[in-house]
């Protein structure tokens, strides 16, 4: 995976830093450090732009397996994601979220509207 851009913003816990590459057309997004609200520009200034018409950068997979924080802004952003991927016939994966992470995941339900996936590689795979 290349790293095609790089991107940090101060959050008030912490640091979420993003790092976007490109693995056979599909965007992949790794992230690391915590998501809230004052980190999570980062995260949105990363995802693609989507065009409907040609559904160009509507294939992403975000990798949280380096995220040890997120709140109800991170969740918040993932769902936007999702909503803009699919409506450029396109998808949204998620990656190796774990701990605290996974528990915020799976008790506002974006688990089961968003495919999860343990590894990356999975998500890309599937």
């Amino acid at each position: 995976m290349a790293d095609n851009a790089g991107n940090q913003e101060a959050a008030g816990r912490g640091q979420l830093s993003v790092v976007r590459a490109e693995v056979d057309g599909i965007v992949v997004l790794g992230l690391r450090g915590e998501i809230d609200h004052q980190s999570v520009r980062a995260l949105t200034r990363e995802m693609p732009p989507v065009d409907p018409a040609t559904g160009t950068g509507s294939r992403v997979v975000v990798d949280l397996s380096g995220v040890t924080f997120m709140d109800s802004s991170g969740v918040n952003a993932l769902v936007a994601a999702h909503h803009t991927t699919r409506a450029a016939q396109g998808w949204l994966r998620l990656a190796g979220a774990h701990g605290a992470v996974l528990r915020t995941m799976q008790l506002v339900g974006l688990d089961s509207v968003t495919p999860c996936h343990p590894t990356v590689e999975e998500a890309l795979a599937a």
